[in-house]
C-alpha cells in the first residue's frame, strides 16, 4: 500500500510520533489504530487503559520493571559485530542480540512488563496467544515469576511446527490450549483468546504479544519493547563509533521492529521492515501485509490487512510461524504511510538461505522470523557497499528445528571464507 497522506500531514504525524504524542486520546496513530471491540469488552479495555496511564511510567513500576530486565531477563543484550558476514556482504554488519535475552527472544521484554501490570490490576489469571511460541514461553515464564496462572492459546498448525516451545510452556507451568478453528495459526489463536477474555473480563488479564489489536495494546507493547532500540542506539555509538546507515527488523505483528525503530525515528537512519514473502504474490501465499494489503479492521484495530475484494480476511503463509499473520500493528501502517519506514518482503527460500549463511559465518542459529531481516539486509548490502548495517536479531532458532529438519542444508563454503 502506497502512502495516502498529504506531505504536510505525513510530516506532522511523523514529528508527533517522534515527540511521543501518538497515539492520541482515541488510541489513533494518524488514521490507524483505535479500538473496535465488542461491547462486553469495553470495560476491560477501559480498565487496562486506566492502568497503563497510572502504572506504566510510574517510578515504582519502572524501578521494578528495570530490575527484572537487568536481573532476570539479562539486559542489556549484546551488540555483536559480525566480521565474517561483513566481509562477505561488503558492509559493516552489527547485530542486536535479542536471542540472548531470557527465553530466547525479544518477547520477554513485553511479557514481564505486562505480567507486572496484571498483578497491579488485581488479575486472577493470565491468558496469552502465540504463533512461533516465543511469546507463549515468555508469558509462561513471566507468570511463573510473578505468581499468576497462565493459559496460552496456540493454533494446531503452529503447535505441530513449534513443538519444542510447546514443551517449554508446559514445563514452565502454563496450560497450552490447542486452537482448531480458522487457519489454526496466530490469527485464530488471538480470536480464541479474545473469546475467553469476554467470559471473565475482570478476573482475566490478556497478555497480548505484539504491537497489534485495540488501544492501548499497540502503545503498551511499543513502550515495553523500546528498550531494544534505546540500548542499540547507545551501543552503536559506544562500540561502532556512530549510528548505522540502516536498520533492519522482521515484521509480523511488528513488536520487535517497533521496539528497534521507535527510538531511531528522529535519527538520519534508513529503517527497513521485512515481511514474509512466502512462496508468491497471491493471496494466501504470503504474509506481506504492508506490501500487498489494504486498510481494514482486524482484531480491534484499523490498520493494513490482507483481505479480498469483499473484505474477507485471508489466510496467510510463511515458513516462519511468528510472521504468519493477516495484519500488522497500526503504528507500522502509519510509518509506511509517512514514508519514514520502508517495508519489503523476503521469500521462504531467501530466508532459509540467509539463516544458513548466518549459521556458517557467525555461528548463530537465528529464528526463521529473523532470517527474513537478514535476507533483505544481504540484498541491500549488495547495492550499498561500505555502509554500516544494524540487524535486529529478534530470537534464536532452536524452536524452528522441527521445520528446519524438513529442508536439507544447501549452503556449504570453505570454512576460511
Amino acid at each position: 500500500m502506497k502512502s495516502r497522506l498529504a506531505p504536510d500531514d505525513a510530516k506532522a504525524l511523523l514529528q508527533a510520533s517522534i515527540n511521543g504524542e501518538l497515539p492520541d486520546e482515541r488510541g489513533r496513530f494518524g488514521p490507524f489504530g483505535g479500538r473496535y471491540v465488542p461491547e462486553t469488552l469495553v470495560p476491560a479495555f477501559e480498565r487496562l487503559e486506566a492502568g497503563v496511564r497510572e502504572y506504566l511510567h510510574d517510578a515504582d513500576f519502572q524501578k521494578e520493571y528495570r530490575r527484572e530486565l537487568r536481573e532476570w531477563v539479562g539486559r542489556p543484550t549484546a551488540l555483536s559485530h559480525a566480521p565474517r558476514l561483513s566481509k562477505r556482504w561488503g558492509t559493516e554488519v552489527w547485530l542486536k542480540r535479542e536471542d540472548l535475552a531470557h527465553t530466547g527472544a525479544h518477547k520477554i521484554n513485553n511479557a514481564i512488563g505486562q505480567a507486572l501490570l496484571a498483578k497491579r490490576l488485581g488479575a486472577k489469571r493470565v491468558i496469552a496467544e502465540t504463533g512461533a511460541g516465543q511469546h507463549g514461553v515468555a508469558s509462561a515464564a513471566a507468570c511463573a515469576r510473578v505468581g499468576l496462572p497462565c493459559s496460552v492459546y496456540m493454533g494446531a498448525v503452529d503447535i505441530e511446527r513449534q513443538a519444542p516451545n510447546v514443551d517449554r510452556m508446559h514445563r514452565l507451568g502454563a496450560e497450552v490450549v490447542t486452537v482448531e478453528t480458522g487457519d489454526k495459526t496466530l490469527r485464530a489463536a488471538i480470536d480464541e483468546a479474545l473469546r475467553k477474555w469476554v467470559t471473565d473480563p475482570s478476573g482475566i488479564y490478556y497478555l497480548l504479544g505484539s504491537a497489534v489489536g485495540a488501544h492501548p495494546y499497540p502503545y503498551l507493547v511499543r513502550e515495553l519493547q523500546s528498550v531494544i532500540g534505546t540500548e542499540a542506539r547507545q551501543q552503536m555509538i559506544d562500540q561502532a563509533g556512530g549510528l548505522p546507515d540502516v536498520a533492519f527488523a522482521c515484521v509480523g505483528g511488528g513488536s520487535n521492529a517497533i521496539g528497534l525503530f521507535y527510538p531511531l525515528l528522529g535519527d538520519d537512519i534508513e529503517l527497513i521492515g521485512v515481511e514474509a514473502g512466502g512462496t508468491g504474490d497471491g493471496l494466501g501465499q504470503n504474509a506481506a501485509t504492508l506490501a500487498t494489503g489494504t486498510p481494514g479492521v482486524l482484531q480491534g484495530s484499523y490498520t493494513i490487512i490482507l483481505q479480498d475484494d469483499d473484505g474477507q480476511v485471508q489466510e496467510t503463509h510463511s515458513i516462519s510461524a511468528g510472521l504468519d499473520y493477516s495484519g500488522v500493528g497500526p503504528e507500522h501502517a502509519l510509518l509506511q504511510a509517512t514514508g519514514r519506514v520502508k517495508y519489503v518482503a523476503a521469500s521462504d527460500d531467501e530466508s532459509l538461505a540467509a539463516l544458513e549463511e548466518l549459521c556458517e559465518t557467525e555461528g548463530i542459529l537465528t529464528a526463521l522470523e529473523t532470517s527474513h531481516a537478514y535476507a533483505a539486509a544481504r540484498k541491500w548490502s549488495q547495492e550499498n557497499p561500505g555502509k554500516r548495517v544494524l540487524i535486529g536479531n529478534s530470537g534464536r532458532g532452536d524452536k524452528d528445528m522441527p521445520t528446519l529438519t524438513k529442508y536439507p542444508v544447501r549452503i556449504r563454503t570453505d570454512a576460511s571464507a
